[in-house]
This record gives structure tokens, sequence and C-alpha cells, in this order.
């Protein structure tokens, strides 16, 4: 008998891409992509944001739901988390070659379409425009 575990991974087998399986299919998909897109800064800001990320948000989880305090030694172990998350934003501009300023714009823009008068709307967060990302 085919165990409910065993029929899952061979799901998740059947319907994840070759790049993702196989080391010279990933490798050729990397070269593939190269060029004018810096896709290896790409990645180490994808893999980066990701992890660090992750890092401040256990220090935030700690202090909301294990009773850590807020005292000014983790305030400062955010900031510093929050230092690196900035580094890996930085080699994401890098690769898309835009500044941290454009893309500052670029949310402002898209934040201002979603609440038109400028304030926060649970109503506009949980119903968006089409081609609201």
């Amino acid at each position: 008998m085919t165990s409910n575990f065993h029929k899952y991974t061979t799901f998740v087998n059947k319907v994840t891409s070759t790049e993702s399986k196989d080391a010279d299919a990933f490798i050729y998909r990397l070269q593939e992509l190269g060029g004018d897109l810096a896709i290896q800064r790409l990645l180490t800001a994808a893999v980066g944001i990701s992890a660090e990320g992750g890092e401040f948000m256990e220090i935030v989880k700690k202090m909301i739901f294990q009773g850590k305090p807020p005292s000014q030694d983790n305030l400062e172990h955010l900031k510093i988390e929050l230092g690196d998350v900035m580094w890996y934003v930085a080699q994401a501009c890098m690769a898309l070659d835009i500044s941290l300023e454009d893309i500052c714009d670029m949310n402002i823009d898209k934040l201002s379409k979603r609440y038109p008068d400028g304030t926060f709307s649970e109503y506009y967060s949980e119903n968006r425009r089409e081609g609201d990302r």
C-alpha cells in the first residue's frame, strides 16, 4: 500500500520543473538567462532577502509571541538584520539596473493608485483593481 506522503511526493515530482530537478538543466537555464540580465545577482538577492527577512521576522516573532523584550540589544539586532536585507536589496537593484529611489517612486505610484484618497482602506486592500499587484 502506498502512503499518502509517497503519493504526495510522486505528485510533487511530476509537477516540478526540470530545472529544479536536474543540475545540468539548471546550469543551462542560468546560462540562457545570462547576458543582459545579471541572473547571478538576482538569485543572490532573492535567496538573501528571504533568508535575512526570516532572521528579522524571527526576532519580531520572539518579541510578540515568546516574551522576548524589546531591549536595546534586540532592537539593535533588528537594525543589523534590516541592514543585511538592504544589502540584498542593493544586489537586486544592481541586477535590475534601477536605483532604490526609482523603486520607491514606483511603489508610491502603485500605492497611490490603490488608495486614491491617500490613506489606507481595508476595502481597497482586499478588493484590488485589475492589474494591481
